[in-house]
């Protein structure tokens, strides 16, 4: 059983979009601000769409937090979508006059979006408007998982873990990655249009964001992220559903749009030997964290057997390009069953940065209950004292 859980409620042109966070202890700090900074990050990247100008988002926090610290009870979030006075009539949830018309209610969508959950939803759900799919498939719906995982991230701030994210290839042209990362990752990357380290690799990437907006096509990438500060053995070896790797996999493959993750050199490590892959180990006193040693490399990203080695863990996340384009595909009516352009619905060029920040999200949520199985507590000074006891005993070990 997960000891931390999160749903999310709303469409993308709804009246909210709604978080709720279960299972966090009791006596952690946390703010609005905290969240909102977060959900700031969401928004940020070239290529981004007007959707972006419209929503500046904020969050109100309705439950499970009281004079700055978590409660010990769910924590409610809601994030009030903007623009919800242009898209009341579409999206009431009430029966409107209309919708016993041959019209119906304005911008339905039956050409179908290939790449998107339109038709297979519209299919699967028995519905006739693929609104009704397209609304709740949106990236919209990641805005209340950034929140969720602004919280799961503050948790982790407690006991010294970091999340960061930055590009590493977008639209054909990779990044350097540094040889020594930034301390503050996401101060570094988010100084950048693109989130990306490499400044020459960065134009290049805003150069081809421009052509293909010009050419009105879309552009996938990569992020990579990394966090520090993981104590030693997080997750499990003993069964497939407790294997850390298995369940940050499943948390980033949940993303829209992302075809495929890494962990350290991931598909890398099936073309060399063994002696290339497997990081040597060898004594470094006065690190409990990874049980006194340390990898002299870490292709492995900070995972050996399902669980955490105390190293930083990297993972690099793939996502394809947005299935809206502004030069529509090939697809059919699903009214008349005849040949058709794809609806356009607003979109961008790309997301990539963006998904950065989401999967950065992702990530919190996942160590966070990784953190709290290993840990337990129903509050934070509780949750400290066995973290803290943990690594005394791992530092006995080979102190």
């Amino acid at each position: 059983m997960p000891r931390l859980t999160f749903h999310t409620a709303g469409e993308s042109h709804g009246q909210a979009l709604i978080a709720l966070v279960e299972g966090l202890p009791a006596g952690v700090p946390l703010l609005a601000a905290d969240i909102d900074a977060e959900l700031a990050r969401r928004q940020q990247g070239y290529g981004r769409g007007r959707r972006m100008v419209i929503e500046t988002d904020r969050v109100e926090i309705l439950g499970g937090v009281r004079a700055g610290e978590t409660i010990g009870a769910p924590i409610a979030l809601l994030i009030r979508n903007k623009d919800w006075a242009n898209w009341e009539a579409i999206m009431d949830p009430a029966p409107r006059p209309e919708d016993d018309t041959p019209e119906g209610r304005k911008r339905q969508v039956t050409r179908v979006r290939p790449g998107h959950a339109d038709l297979t939803g519209l299919l699967k759900y028995d519905r006739d408007d693929a609104r009704d799919i397209l609304e709740r498939a949106s990236a919209r719906e990641t805005t209340a998982r950034v929140a969720a995982g602004a919280v799961a991230r503050r948790f982790l701030a407690e006991f010294g873990v970091r999340v960061g994210s930055h590009l590493v290839h977008l639209g054909g042209v990779d990044a350097e990655r540094p040889a020594v990362m930034p301390a503050d990752l996401n101060a570094a990357a988010d100084a950048f249009a693109l989130r990306c380290l490499d400044p020459r690799a960065e134009q290049a990437m805003i150069a081809r964001i421009d052509a293909a907006k010009a050419d009105g096509n879309t552009l996938g990438g990569i992020c990579e992220v990394v966090v520090d500060g993981l104590p030693v053995g997080l997750g499990a070896h003993v069964s497939w559903d407790r294997k850390l790797d298995g369940r940050l996999a499943a948390a980033i493959c949940s993303i829209p749009a992302v075809k495929g993750v890494e962990m350290g050199i991931g598909f890398a490590a099936a073309r060399i030997t063994g002696a290339e892959v497997h990081d040597e180990i060898e004594p470094a006193p006065g690190n409990p964290r990874t049980g006194n040693v340390r990898r002299r490399t870490n292709r492995a990203g900070g995972l050996e057997g399902g669980m955490t080695t105390g190293e930083p863990l990297v993972l690099r996340v793939a996502m394809k390009p947005i299935s809206t384009l502004m030069r529509p595909l090939g697809t059919v009516d699903t009214r008349t069953g005849d040949p058709a352009a794809a609806a356009a619905e607003r979109s961008d060029v790309t997301a990539v940065p963006a998904m950065g920040v989401i999967a950065e999200a992702m990530v919190a949520l996942v160590l966070a209950d990784a953190f709290l199985e290993k840990f337990g507590g129903d509050s934070l000074e509780e949750a400290r004292r066995n973290h803290d006891a943990y690594l005394t005993r791992v530092a006995e070990r080979l102190g």
